[in-house]
């Protein structure tokens, strides 16, 4: 890992902007009295919505969302503050009740939703002509589009108040479990983030001791994480069950808002091309490598003469800031904001969540970043990504609380956008065709990792999910289906090892939040067929973009790719984003 005289300085989070700490007077305050306030809403509305005017009931929403912006700046603080050490037991303690709290508070507003929901359509329609609730139309059309996976009240209550020690609290059991996890290697104890970052390292050497390590740890603890996948995952079969789900994705389709037969054909599309894209390349990098097949460990490993130098925080910054400015001043001037402000939360260290991303928190606050940044080129490609997601929400902020996130169908899209201009900006500065395509190889894999690897991800959750259904799944089964799913997707290019079967363990977004994954690939694909729009765009592409992303979470994705000519429910739309990574493995191809 590099040190810190190599990156220079890296930013930390300054949380004070929620609260001034953990045992902050304010704290307690927003919480006494957003308790008592949501008694008095409950006293007040329960068992009269449906017979509130257009007005009163927008003025309602208006209350209830000023009480759920207060219980999003809590838990935003508390879940912030545990991702930044998930190994102190005080600051669980913390998170953990916190979760308790606001939990009992917005147990008092549940009925307001589910009354919203037994309007009928027509009653709802005519309310709807006050102009005061017809602001609030997008939530309204959300939080209705429920209305058939809805239970009695009593039951949604149970579910509501048992969240914290059902799915909650097995959440927390695995990203503690992964935040106190040491993986040895040459007589340090690394962290799970140390230990992924060496399986990009320039010596094979140090990458295959680091995936022996990483597996060998993974699988000592392979009952646990077995443990926690088998028992959310009937968890969510249970409440699939009651909610009338037809398939396990159905629920999630449903809050992206998005159609099951336009995510099928995403599949289908990047299925279907595995070997023109993924097996292709790979075959290709074992040539590189003088191999006739890959190790597992050797997939992110980087290209020969490749340039592995490290680049410090500062010169990272001005990379995406640079090409953010390129392409709109104005967004260059939001990016710069993270920077400015104690917004970022950069360096690696014991106890910190692994990976990346950034939380919106509430419009009334700023979003913030958590990187591991280790001063690689895919380290300033996520930074450009989180960024990307940082400024959409900074954008969204002005629809509030309710309508403010967008659907996971397009939360990816700025996020990638932004990496396509951070590594449009550094291929255009390569002069030396052998750099150049080094850097084109280096997309390429970014390229697979967001959609071949991500779509893999999810094909291994449908089965996953599916068996099941049947009974309990062992360690054993869970490697069986991962290296099934892999060795379709990565193809005849690799020798895939016993070691490689416990890699699944260490994915959060199986826990964290299922069948979350086939966004990443939705916003790839989506991004370069956007960005192939603005190549050949008037002067009103950028416009357009920032529209876009200011809509938050207002429109549906059919309506905000409208304004490009794109059209996410075309089969045709997702093998035009694939066709950009094969013509990048096409010049590859050309120049070797």
């Amino acid at each position: 890992m590099p040190d810190a005289s190599t990156l220079g300085p890296l930013p930390e989070w300054d949380l004070r902007d929620l609260y001034p700490s953990a045992q902050s007077p304010e704290l307690d305050a927003d919480l006494t009295t957003t308790l008592a306030d949501a008694k008095a809403f409950h006293a007040a509305h329960e068992g009269k919505v449906a017979g509130l005017s257009g007005v009163d009931l927008a003025r309602a929403i208006s209350g209830y969302e000023k009480m759920d912006e207060v219980l999003g700046r809590v838990m935003s603080f508390a879940g912030l503050l545990h991702a930044g050490n998930m190994s102190d037991p005080d600051i669980g303690k913390f998170y953990q009740s916190m979760q308790e709290r606001v939990n009992e508070i917005s147990s008092e507003l549940l009925f307001f939703a589910l009354e919203i929901n037994r309007i009928d359509e027509d009653v709802l329609q005519d309310k709807l002509k006050a102009p005061e609730l017809a602001h609030f139309g997008p939530w309204l059309r959300d939080t209705r589009a429920y209305r058939d996976h809805q239970l009695s009240d009593e039951l949604e209550q149970m579910l509501h108040e048992k969240y914290v020690s059902g799915r909650a609290a097995w959440t927390r059991l695995f990203d503690e479990t992964m935040a106190r996890l040491r993986f040895p290697y040459e007589g340090e104890e690394l962290t799970t983030s140390e230990i992924l970052d060496k399986l990009s390292h320039k010596d094979g050497a140090v990458r295959e001791a680091a995936s022996q390590s990483l597996s060998k740890v993974l699988d000592q603890n392979i009952g646990l994480f077995a443990l926690i996948t088998n028992t959310l995952a009937k968890d969510k079969q249970t409440e699939d069950k009651w909610r009338k789900y037809p398939r396990p994705i159905s629920g999630r389709n449903l809050a992206n808002q998005v159609e099951d037969e336009v995510v099928q054909a995403l599949v289908e599309a990047v299925r279907g091309r595995y070997g023109e894209l993924s097996h292709r390349y790979y075959r290709l990098k074992a040539k590189w490598f003088g191999m006739e097949k890959l190790n597992t460990w050797d997939r992110n490993a980087p290209l020969p003469r490749d340039d592995d130098s490290d680049i410090p925080w500062s010169q990272a910054k001005d990379i995406v800031l640079d090409a953010y400015g390129a392409f709109s001043p104005e967004l260059k001037d939001i990016g710069a904001k993270f920077f400015d402000n104690a917004w970022i939360d950069a360096p690696a260290r014991p106890g910190k969540a692994s990976g990346a991303f950034a939380h919106p928190t509430i419009p009334s606050a700023h979003p913030y970043l958590l990187l591991n940044y280790q001063g690689k080129t895919r380290d300033v490609m996520t930074l450009a990504h989180e960024l990307g997601h940082g400024v959409h929400q900074v954008l969204a902020a002005r629809h509030g609380q309710l309508m403010c996130d967008t659907p996971l169908t397009l939360a990816e899209t700025a996020s990638v956008f932004g990496e396509m201009l951070t590594f449009r900006s550094l291929l255009k500065a390569k002069t030396d065709p052998k750099a150049r395509r080094i850097m084109l190889a280096g997309k390429v894999e970014d390229m697979l990792n967001t959609v071949v690897r991500q779509i893999a991800f999810h094909s291994f959750e449908e089965r996953v999910h599916d068996e099941r259904r049947q009974g309990e799944l062992t360690p054993d089964r869970l490697g069986e289906i991962w290296m099934e799913i892999q060795t379709e997707s990565l193809g005849d290019a690799f020798t895939f090892g016993d070691d490689y079967k416990c890699f699944w363990a260490y994915i959060p977004h199986f826990i964290h939040s299922p069948f979350y994954v086939y966004a990443y690939a939705f916003g790839d694909c989506l991004v370069n067929s956007l960005y192939a729009v603005y190549q050949d765009a008037d002067e009103g592409f950028v416009e357009k973009y920032f529209e876009m992303l200011k809509a938050g979470g207002t429109k549906r994705h059919t309506e905000l790719l409208a304004p490009f000519g794109l059209d996410a429910s075309d089969p045709a739309f997702w093998n035009k984003g694939l066709d950009v990574i094969s013509g990048f493995i096409d010049e590859i191809e050309a120049e070797m």
